[in-house]
């Protein structure tokens, strides 16, 4: 099990040793949604490590996605990591393409999940009846193949964020800086190995997402994994991580 470090002003989970993975977590999620394979990366050689986004918690003028790539820039930066691999789920997965445009000479290969960067369907719109619990229940479901993925510990998470203005306003920021971010024209540009893993029933980040992003990058590889919606590392960590562990050793190392 990991646990939490805050050193210089970053909070972080830490787990092995040799070439870094840096965790990038979405918009609503959190570093725990990839519980599932920072433990067992290590066992194939593998450093993971990951920053947790303050993404509610910055000034609005900061809440932006150049802003927290800078974030993950300086992070890397102060503990010194070189030729790094970014696996990014949803808004993670836009940090880590805008990080691999801005820093080539730090990325030696992406993992994509679910990522947004070409097509944003925006969860500020998701919405406008935030008072009301059980419409907020069902839209987290939707994000899910399972909606019992979707635990009341996660649907009061939300809800919260839903329901504070400072929160939602953050989020409404989120979105409208990722539609700014539209990476189509940059991807065919990135020359590293991308592993692309998507859930064929992702209604977040539809399964044209994944083909358009396998169609742009010059060296990707896209897997599917089935009765599966927009965190594959969480809904399905076994299978996501069969994957990874047959990808990564030819392609991260």
């Amino acid at each position: 099990m990991y646990k939490t470090i805050n050193e210089n002003g970053f909070e972080y989970i830490e787990s092995g040793e040799g070439p870094v993975i840096i965790l990038l977590h979405g918009l609503m999620g959190g570093i725990d949604n990839f519980e599932g394979i920072i433990d067992e990366l290590p066992k194939i050689g593998f450093k993971v490590v990951g920053p947790i986004l303050p993404l509610f918690e910055k000034p609005m003028l900061k809440t932006s996605i150049s802003h927290f790539t800078k974030y993950v820039y300086d992070f890397i930066n102060f503990k010194g990591y070189k030729k790094i691999t970014l696996l990014g789920n949803s808004l993670g997965g836009h940090i880590s393409l805008v990080f691999a445009k801005k820093y080539p000479d730090l990325v030696k290969s992406l993992v994509l999940t679910g990522s947004s960067g070409l097509y944003e369907n925006s969860m500020g719109d998701s919405f406008p009846r935030r008072g009301d619990y059980e419409y907020i229940r069902k839209k987290t479901e939707e994000v899910f193949y399972d909606p019992k993925m979707a635990t009341k510990k996660l649907v009061d998470h939300v809800f919260e964020i839903a329901n504070k203005r400072d929160s939602l306003m953050r989020l409404l920021a989120m979105a409208k800086s990722a539609i700014r971010h539209n990476m189509s024209n940059d991807i065919p540009k990135l020359n590293f190995p991308v592993c692309l893993i998507w859930g064929k029933q992702d209604s977040v980040t539809p399964p044209h997402v994944a083909e358009e992003f396998n169609t742009l990058f010059q060296k990707s590889e896209l897997f599917w994994i089935d009765k599966c919606g927009h965190s594959p590392m969480w809904e399905h960590p076994k299978a996501f991580l069969k994957i990874l562990k047959d990808w990564l050793p030819n392609h991260a190392k």
